[in-house]
């Protein structure tokens, strides 16, 4: 007969309410872990984004006419967030149910194969080019979405509550310099083969072209995949889930040493917490002041992608719908150069000049302004945006195509200075630990339902009327679903210098212990594996 030592729930606010220390944080730890998270997001911007300039490259080669159909186009640009969604959903519950360690690197491994199947695509008399790449992208979708709420939840669970908003804020933040780097590495390649492509008449050098352009998307990630494997257990999840303790208090040690010991053949210290099932996870969103909050942040990130993707995979296309950049060659190999010259300097302009800004942004305040004013600022500025672009958009572009352009960046700036940051902050800090990667699975996969329904509708309803005629009403659409956000951005909490407990309400349920102020400031000052030592007030049972 064995002994195991369990201790009381009031462990939460002893051990673990902050398990690294606000006072004297490891720059190299905090740093390590928003590093290890951040290098998956730029990978995932960089691919699902590298479409937007590679899928004109593929029409050039694979498309009569030099031109992708609707279809095509669709086809494309659609299967990677379809894939995003199921990910998401998946990876979401994986990681509440086996841990976020084992299954952090998983979703990488899924990207870079996928990635490797796109670059080496190939077509035969059973097998369609648009098929096959539909199919990889579908499948490096799932893995881009097992990402978003791994990342979001690893880096909220190592986090400080004092640092907790600027490191997921600069996890999301490589989201930028992917779409940037995406447009970048297109602007050189295109140059590289400006000689080629003025030279034969096919442009077959093209096909090179945009497979270099995706294949490199492999790099970071490759890079970043040693360290997702080795990463420890969050702190939390090895408390609340595994209830280990004295492993918890290890965990923990990662964001200030950069180093974890992995305890083995021990007796270990359990600890007496709620454990999730279906009927609690019902009867927990069953109550509304719960349901709401998931629902706050579900719709929220469900309207703001309806924009966010509706522009960012359709960047190219709006650029010349306005004839931004437009060639004026009479030579066919110089205009289809031109073309792809032209839409990759204006992706870079749009990256520089509004997305990589409104990130940075919301870094510098986020810990100060708080989470939800910022997200409601975004939502009302968007609105007011959208309703200029989409009502007044012959009148602009009759005046000037600049201004035009200069309020797209500015749509950009404010979805990254707003909600496009705080949505995914948000949810990664508001659920209970036991559901906390459930439930950011969910409102991740409402965003990209919004970004499928966005994708879908552009490509149907663009050209009603003409080619690209429709695009003001779409962007008036735009401000319709900005306006929802706003009322859905009241349903959830504020959760500046709050920690992950005192957000989740587990402390409501807590014995009512109370911890002398003497001992806070101890505890404040202290090591995880010091306060377990001051705390193991604990009752063994037999098992």
């Amino acid at each position: 007969m064995s002994r195991v030592s369990v201790v009381t729930n009031v462990h939460a606010k002893i051990v673990l309410a902050e398990p690294i220390t606000d006072t004297n944080p490891s720059l190299a730890g905090l740093s390590l872990a928003v590093l290890i998270a951040g290098v998956g997001f730029f990978t995932d911007a960089y691919d699902i984004f590298a479409i937007n300039m590679c899928a004109a490259m593929i029409g050039q080669i694979y498309s009569k006419g030099g031109t992708l159909t609707p279809n095509q186009e669709l086809g494309l640009k659609v299967a990677t967030p379809v894939g995003t969604l199921v990910g998401q959903l998946l990876f979401g519950w994986l990681a509440d149910v086996v841990g976020r360690k084992k299954m952090y690197g998983v979703e990488l491994m899924l990207i870079l194969v996928a990635t490797f199947g796109q670059a080496i695509a190939g077509r035969g008399p059973g097998a369609n080019i648009f098929g096959v790449l539909i199919v990889w992208r579908f499948l490096m979708g799932i893995g881009i979405g097992g990402d978003y709420p791994l990342s979001a939840i690893i880096t909220s669970e190592f986090a400080t509550t004092r640092y907790r908003g600027r490191m997921m804020n600069a996890v999301f933040a490589m989201q930028g310099f992917g779409n940037l780097t995406a447009a970048i590495v297109a602007l050189v390649v295109t140059v590289a083969f400006k000689d080629q492509i003025l030279k034969y008449p096919d442009v077959h050098h093209i096909d090179y072209m945009w497979r270099i352009i995706i294949g490199l998307g492999m790099v970071p990630g490759t890079i970043a995949l040693y360290y997702r494997l080795t990463i420890p257990e969050t702190p939390r999840y090895t408390m609340d889930i595994e209830r280990n303790l004295e492993q918890a208090a290890q965990d923990a040690d990662f964001v200030k040493t950069g180093k974890f010991e992995r305890i083995e053949d021990r007796v270990v210290e359990r600890v007496d917490v709620p454990k999730a099932s279906r009927r609690d996870f019902l009867a927990h969103y069953g109550r509304w002041v719960n349901f709401k909050v998931l629902f706050g942040c579900a719709w929220s990130w469900f309207a703001l992608d309806i924009a966010f993707y509706g522009l960012g995979l359709n960047s190219s296309i709006i650029l010349g719908a306005i004839g931004f950049g437009s060639s004026h060659a009479t030579n066919p190999q110089q205009k289809i150069y031109d073309g792809l010259y032209n839409q990759a300097v204006g992706n870079i302009i749009i990256s520089v000049a509004g997305l990589i800004p409104g990130y940075w942004a919301s870094f510098f305040v986020i810990d100060s302004w708080g989470r939800k004013p910022i997200q409601l600022m975004g939502f009302v500025l968007l609105t007011g945006i959208f309703i200029v672009m989409g009502f007044a958009y012959d009148a602009i572009l009759d005046h000037s195509k600049g201004a035009f352009v200069f309020l797209y960046c500015l749509a950009n700036f404010f979805q990254n200075f707003g909600p496009n940051t705080t949505t995914f902050i948000i949810p990664g800090e508001v659920f209970p630990t036991r559901y906390r990667s459930t439930s950011h699975g969910i409102s991740a996969a409402s965003g990209k339902l919004g970004a499928i329904v966005a994708q879908v509708g552009f490509a149907r309803l663009k050209d009603i009327g003409g080619k690209g005629k429709f695009i003001k009403h779409i962007l008036e659409i735009f401000a319709l679903f900005m306006l929802t956000g706003i009322f859905s951005t009241f349903l959830v909490p504020e959760t500046k210098g709050l920690t992950l407990e005192q957000l989740n309400g587990e402390e409501e349920t807590e014995d009512a212990t109370v911890i002398p102020d003497n001992e806070k400031a101890d505890r404040d000052s202290s090591s995880a594996s010091d306060i377990q030592k001051r705390t193991a007030t604990s009752r063994p049972i037999e098992i």
